[in-house]
């Protein structure tokens, strides 16, 4: 355990046990505090320091994580870790005032010393990262040539004498610092860069301006990471207001450093300062700190050829091992060379004073000295000349003039024997010597092109004691390497082999592909002579190039991707190198030692790096590429701590399509498998939340569509609005996807679909991978969504379309094109959105199967298709309008945007930012009695259900109903006898009735919820707010909507009011929430409406086990219950008493029921199928129709409306999971009977194999039946969905076949009949060959099945509908009873033939509530003889 920890234990009042840190008030040799703060932790695993602060809060984290697994089994109660992460635990704020107040200042400045990347560190290293190469001679030809044009010998001396006192630790000491200074475009970046490479994480930026400036307090926090580098490119010192700071920096003395927002602190620093600039640095004087310190470096101009530039900047990466070698000999070699060095050149750019000097120069130096009378005459005329700004005084020239002469003499005597006053003599001539550096440019050069020839393998040589063996036919190794004796020598390596070579030998792998997408010979020895010359080969193809080289680090290190399709091949363990030699050149194998990738730190991860699913998911495939550590169960572990983080932190992600490829790797673990399985059962493959959209509403709204093929990817999309055109996109490139994104876009079913296609664009996917990805999402795969790609859109059509709107854009564009004009505009459409609309009913299928590559010359045209399914997608956009209000009223209510789900929309009106509110949940058994409910419970259930509340139920005197006998056994549900749907009661009792009364549950599933409180208190009266808010938002009841959701919907009250909005279009937002919310209950997905005890649905079997009580209730009073379909009951015959009697019964249950409707007559065929006609009400004497036999509309007008057919009402509309095709075979030959026969040979055929030999007679015999088959059909592809007409034999339809597996079925209701496309049918003006006989064969089954239970005449007639009379024909004489019974009911002669009749005869009433006593006065009614002698009433 880190020795600043204590791990205590408290027990809370509800008896949970807390396990949280305490910190030790003690010198820690694990932990380091600099002003006052944190500063550095020492991880262990790593071997190395961390400043990162989150690394320590993890630290703390894990140990107590692995203290309360240690220990679990000691404690009786419940178990909570009080983690640094939770903010509200008060962890955090302990460890803070740990660091910043109970501890004092122990820390050892970091990384003070270069650490290789082999080098093994402990603490007392002080060290916090690592170089990524190792120090050791090598190769320096690219280096050369690069330094050698930018410099002369001398200038580039200083930099590497610079690069090499840091490389050997001796820069900290030197009081040094280096200025690149020259004209633009001459190479001080490119040496500053590589100085970047050599100390990667070793040098900070910083700011020369402000080191040099008075006023800035905070120049130093540039170098608070204790930097042994400090680089600006392009740096300014040209106006030094103040060098103290400067010359204190670089003369490493104490200094104060002030960090914003934290205390000051004391520190040496220890850093090489190199600037880049193309102004000379400001030097005052000769005595200035700077000239002594400052190293000036000035390039000879010469440049080389921008492609050699190229090329040789990236072989230095290559180099770096070897130029810090190179550099620290340099400086080993002559250590003092530049003690007394004096920047001349930047003196004469910078120093007035310096320049009279060097013009006076000759004079100085042929005297060797001058008085100072003499020199201040000369001074003065060289100011006038020179127009100096601001000359010195006499005085400071006078001590300026002492720093270029040895020595000064207030009185000397010169030769002559003259006496003389301030004479400065031995003129320092040291200072002005310089070195003409040469000009001119270099004359391209070309890298050497690798040569390939037929000759003898330096490899086969180098490696031919190597075991290897020869591959087999399957090109694999015939044997395990354990039991091979042959080696290399022994074959002939223009075979297929494999050798095992040393692990120290690794392989470049060139694999760069033509325009084509073939491997490209050309390119890749192009790329491959730009690496360091070696031994090289060709491929196994002969168009691949292998590069070997001898690795002097450690290969497991290497990461295996260098760059698109060029790999490092490292050969550890059982692996082996594939080889077969056709050419090769004859170069020994040369050694490298850096340039190459290596893989990440064996570090903790800083969670702040992760800041996207994209940077997620990078993390994931390194660990998956064994990047991150080379061990499997250490990468899984690594793996679960940064989903671990993620879903604890805000990151919306979900990278579940990775869990597959994680459980793979897990199980590939030799020794650690099942570890690493109930490991990954356990990650956190999606967060808590969805990812949410930004909102940008000034962007311009775009429409959208998506459409891939295996060699094709298509963006279609236009600005919304009539007559705007579609732009068409063939094979975008990411940067074209990231510039589309930033439009509003829209698109149907785009959050399912289209965004993910844009989103694998924008990480790189090829058309291929797009392909793939796009037949994963039509196939339903699991795991093949990304996280981010959700909110790519600005809103989804098919996901804001209300429940009944949900269709496919096909269906969509059927349906507006069915739509008369008349309709939509009395449906509030205007002229313009009219337009729009019927713009997009052009239902048009491309004809191409979408599983085949399209060839090129194609392309435009389904470009051109793709159109119709843009303009469509705005199409249905504009005819969803009323869903789409509803949509923005729900996102303004959420505080969230018009992207998100309805269910994350109301899951945040509900619920807020509870992410778990299960815990106030409430949930039963429906079987049994309630004796308890809680105070607020109870209060709320009087409030919502008061006549639910005001008795108990049952004979156990429970506060709520219940259902004694109701169980729920392997997935299904029994009560009283019968068999409970999951999804809620259906019942039939199939026949002819009248005067029918429906009636129906107002919003039974939400009422079930509120009834049972569902959500507990505080959540269920929020939602019981929706629910009732919408009824009285109907009825414009603005004081009880005002006090609904905290005041939430007042904003919308004043927008109905000002006409912003209709009453309705508001209603309609929450019924929308409300029908949400009873399929995320229901839902098997996790979502936070989700109860995990639900396990019977209990809102839907609520309302299912009232229902069946109910229809006993109802049979149990003499009435017949025809129809009961979840929510609502049909009772023919239905009198005012039994209809008040269902509406008190349901509130005594929760439950208020509407009457609906009564129908005249009804004819119910099955649970799903029904006409009907309406007896009163606004649509008294209209027909309506329940399911599909009597709603197609040529059947519902023929028989029942007596409106005139239209050609909408000769239009079939089919879909199928598959694909749907017209046989076009009119005038082909009838291949009817071959197509028997070949049924019957495939059936007979007892070897399938025969049939991929084409020497059987089965195979022959199939291929010939095979071929008049084909010549007997013309399939033409329409798609998953399209609308027909069955048209006329001979007038150019086609069979309408179904496709699946490769073969053809008729599409169901087809078969028997022709058909052709309903819009070439109108454009081609074929009304007059529709095949009627198709409808009315659907006319008369219709007539057929309605007269199984009646007279059909007397059904559709005007007839009046006579109870004693039934379902029959009403033009029958009959007599009809002159008297009527109160209750309606005509089954009994008389009221004492009723069961419900009171048997003691002595009292004028029933069971069911009735006085007979008028009746009985008024009628003769005589009661049974049962027995002549026991007394009546007198009548």
């Amino acid at each position: 355990m880190i020795d600043f920890l204590m791990i205590s234990t408290r027990s809370t009042k509800r008896g949970v046990i807390e396990i949280y840190p305490k910190f030790i008030i003690k010198k820690s040799s694990d932990l380091m505090i600099r002003g006052g703060d944190f500063y550095a932790i020492w991880i262990e695993e790593r071997g190395l320091w961390s400043t990162d602060e989150q690394d320590a809060l993890q630290l703390i984290d894990r140990e107590l994580d692995r203290y309360a697994e240690e220990n679990r089994r000691r404690f009786d109660s419940d178990i909570k870790v009080l983690h640094m992460w939770d903010a509200e635990s008060g962890m955090i704020d302990s460890w803070h005032k740990y660091c910043q107040k109970q501890m004092r200042d122990s820390f050892h400045m970091l990384d003070e010393k270069l650490i290789f990347f082999n080098t093994e560190t402990n603490k007392k290293d002080y060290a916090s990262k690592k170089l990524n190469y190792p120090l050791e001679a090598g190769d320096l030809s690219a280096y050369e040539k690069l330094m050698s044009t930018l410099y002369s010998e001398e200038e580039r001396r200083k930099i590497e004498w610079a690069i090499g006192s840091i490389v050997s630790g001796e820069s900290k000491r030197l009081q040094k610092f280096m200025v690149l200074y020259g004209a633009a475009g001459t190479g001080k970046s490119t040496v500053l860069n590589i100085i970047q490479q050599l100390f990667e994480g070793y040098y900070s930026v910083f700011d020369a301006k402000a080191l040099g400036s008075s006023s800035n307090s905070f120049a130093l926090e540039a170098f608070k990471s204790n930097p042994l580098v400090a680089i600006q490119h392009d740096g300014d010192l040209s106006r030094i207001e103040d060098n103290t700071r400067l010359n204190s920096l670089v003369s490493h003395e104490l200094m104060t450093v002030n960090e914003k927002f934290k205390s000051t602190y004391a520190n040496r620093f220890k850093c090489f300062l190199f600037m880049g600039t193309n102004k000379p640095v400001k030097i005052t004087d000769a005595k200035s700190g700077l000239i002594r310190r400052l190293i000036d470096v000035s390039p000879t101009g010469n440049k080389l050829n921008p492609n050699d530039y190229k090329d040789i900047v990236k072989r230095v990466g290559f180099e770096l091992g070897a130029i810090a070698y190179h550099c620290q000999e340099v400086y080993l070699s002559t250590p003092g060379m530049y003690d007394d060095y004096i920047p001349i050149a930047m003196l004469g750019a910078s120093n007035d004073f310096y320049n009279f000097i060097v013009d006076s120069y000759h004079v100085f130096k042929k005297e060797d000295g001058t008085t100072m009378k003499a020199a201040w005459e000369m001074y003065k005329t060289y100011c006038d000349e020179a127009k100096v700004s601001f000359p010195f005084s006499q005085r400071i020239f006078k001590e300026e003039l002492k720093n270029y002469f040895r020595d000064y003499k207030e009185r000397f005597n010169l030769e002559d024997g003259s006496r003389v006053r301030s004479y400065y003599s031995g003129f320092r001539t040291e200072k002005f010597e310089t070195e003409k550096n040469p000009a001119g440019e270099n004359a391209e050069t070309k890298p050497t092109s690798i040569e390939f020839k037929e000759q003898e393998s330096v490899f086969d040589k180098e490696c031919e004691t190597c075991p290897a063996q020869y591959g087999t036919d399957a090109g694999t190794p015939g044997k395990k390497w354990a039991n091979v004796k042959t080696t290399l020598a022994s074959l002939d390596t223009s075979q297929l082999h494999y050798v095992k070579v040393p692990e120290n030998h690794i392989v470049i792998d060139f694999d760069i592909p033509d325009e084509e997408g073939n491997k490209s010979f050309e390119r890749n020895v192009e790329e491959a002579s730009k690496w360091p010359p070696t031994y090289a080969e060709l491929s196994k193809s002969g168009c691949g190039v292998h590069l070997h080289y001898i690795y002097t680090g450690d290969p497991a290190r290497l990461s295996r991707i260098y760059d698109d399709h060029v790999e490092v091949k490292v050969f550890t363990g059982n692996s082996s190198l594939r080889r077969k030699v056709s050419k090769c050149n004859n170069l020994p194998i040369a050694t490298i030692s850096s340039g190459l990738p290596l893989k990440g730190e064996n570090k903790m991860v800083n969670f702040e790096a992760v800041q996207s699913e994209k940077g997620l998911r990078t993390l994931i495939k390194r660990n998956l590429n064994k990047e991150i550590h080379p061990g499997t169960k250490p990468s899984i572990d690594f793996i679960y701590k940064i989903l671990e983080d993620a879903y604890s932190s805000d990151l919306k992600y979900d990278v579940t399509d990775m869990r597959n490829a994680v459980l793979a790797f897990a199980a590939n673990s030799s020794h650690q498998a099942d570890y690493c399985i109930k490991l990954v059962n356990k990650m956190q493959f999606k967060s808590a939340d969805t990812s949410t959209a930004v909102k940008n509403e000034n962007a311009k709204l775009i429409f959208y569509d998506v459409e891939v093929f295996p060699n094709l990817f298509l963006v279609n999309w236009k600005i919304e609005g009539e007559g705007k055109p579609v732009v068409r996109m063939i094979n975008l490139t990411p940067s074209e996807i990231e510039d589309l994104m930033r439009f509003r876009l829209v698109g149907f079913n785009c959050r399912r679909y289209d965004n993910h296609i844009l989103y694998a664009r924008l990480m790189g996917y090829s058309n291929e991978q797009l392909y793939n990805l796009s037949q994963k999402i039509i196939n339903g795969s699991a795991n093949c969504f990304f996280g981010e790609a959700y909110n790519v859109s600005y809103t989804d059509v098919y996901d804001f379309a209300s429940a009944g709107n949900k269709k496919s854009l096909k269906k969509l564009e059927i349906e507006m094109g069915n739509v008369t004009e008349k309709e939509l505009k009395k449906k509030g459409f205007s002229d313009d959105e009219i337009r729009i609309i019927k713009a997009g009913t052009h239902h048009q299928e491309l004809g191409l199967p979408w599983d085949q590559p399209v060839p090129e010359e194609l392309w435009t045209k389904v470009a051109e298709y793709c159109d119709n399914d843009v303009i469509a997608t705005e199409a249905s956009f504009v005819y969803l309008k009323a869903d789409w209000t509803a949509r923005q009223i729900l996102a303004d209510l959420a505080d969230m945007t018009v992207n998100d789900t309805t269910n994350s929309l109301t899951t945040r009106i509900i619920f807020g930012n509870n992410r778990k509110p299960q815990d106030q949940f409430h949930y039963r058994n429906l079987a049994e009695p309630v004796h308890d409910l809680d105070e607020e419970t109870y209060s709320f259930l009087a409030e919502a259900c008061p006549e639910m509340m005001e008795r108990t139920h049952g004979e156990a005197g429970s506060f709520l109903p219940y259902f004694p006998g109701y169980k729920f056994e392997n997935g299904k549900s029994t009560y009283r006898d019968e068999e409970v749907g999951e999804g809620g009661y259906v019942y039939a009792e199939p026949g002819m009735y009248g005067n029918v009364a429906l009636l129906d549950v107002s919003s039974m599933h939400p009422h079930s919820a509120i009834a049972e409180v569902l959500f507990g208190v505080k959540f269920t009266r929020a939602f019981r707010d929706i629910v009732e808010g919408r009824v009285s938002i109907k009825h414009e009841a603005w004081d009880i909507v005002n006090t609904m959701l905290d005041g939430k919907l007042t904003p919308y009250i004043q927008k109905v009011i000002d006409g912003e909005m209709t009453s309705k279009q508001l209603a309609d937002a929450l019924k929308t929430a409300i029908n949400s919310v009873y399929g995320l209950t229901s839902a098997s997905f996790e979502n936070a409406f989700r109860d995990p005890r639900n396990k019977d649905n209990i809102v839907a079997k609520r309302g299912a086990l009232f229902m069946i009580n109910l229809k006993h209730e109802v049979q149990e009073r003499g009435f017949t219950v025809a129809h009961i379909k979840t929510d609502s009951i049909k009772i023919p015959d239905a009198t005012p008493e039994i209809i008040q009697f269902v509406m008190d019964y349901g509130k005594r249950y929760g439950y208020t029921f509407e009457h609906e409707a009564t129908y005249d007559r009804m004819c119910l065929v099955n649970d799903a199928v029904y006409i009907a006609k309406y007896k009163d009400g606004k649509h008294a004497g209209e027909w309506t129709a329940t399911g599909t036999q009597f709603a197609v509309p040529y059947v519902f007008k023929k028989l029942f409306s007596g409106e005139d057919i239209a050609f909408e009402d000769m239009c079939e509309t089919k879909s199928v999971s598959s694909a749907l095709y017209l046989d076009m075979n009119e005038g082909l030959p009838d291949v009817s009977e071959e197509e028997k026969q070949y049924a019957k040979l495939l059936k007979e055929l007892s070897d399938v194999s025969k049939l991929e030999d084409p020497m059987t007679d089965e195979c022959q015999e199939f291929e010939r039946l095979g071929k008049i088959i084909a010549d007997g059909h013309c399939y033409r592809f329409i798609g998953k969905i399209g609308q027909f007409c069955p048209i006329k034999d001979g007038c150019g339809g086609g069979l309408l076949m179904r496709e699946k597996n490769g073969r053809y079925y008729a599409a169901t209701g087809s078969k028997g009949y022709r058909w052709l496309e309903s819009e070439m049918v109108r454009e081609l003006d074929k009304q007059d060959d529709i095949d009627r006989s198709y409808y009315d064969k659907l006319v008369d089954d219709a007539v057929k099945t309605i007269s199984e239970y009646g007279d059909f005449e007397w059904f559709v007639s005007d007839d009046p509908y006579i109870k004693e009379l039934g379902a029959n024909d009403a033009d029958v004489d009959s007599e009809v009873p002159s008297w009527m019974p109160p209750c309606g009911e005509m089954k009994y002669a008389t009221c004492f033939d009723c069961p419900n009749f009171h048997n003691d005869k002595f009292h004028m009433d029933c069971n069911l509530g009735y006085d007979i006593s008028d009746v009985i006065m008024s009628h003769s009614m005589n009661p049974p003889e049962d027995n002549p002698n026991e007394e009546y009433l007198p009548f």
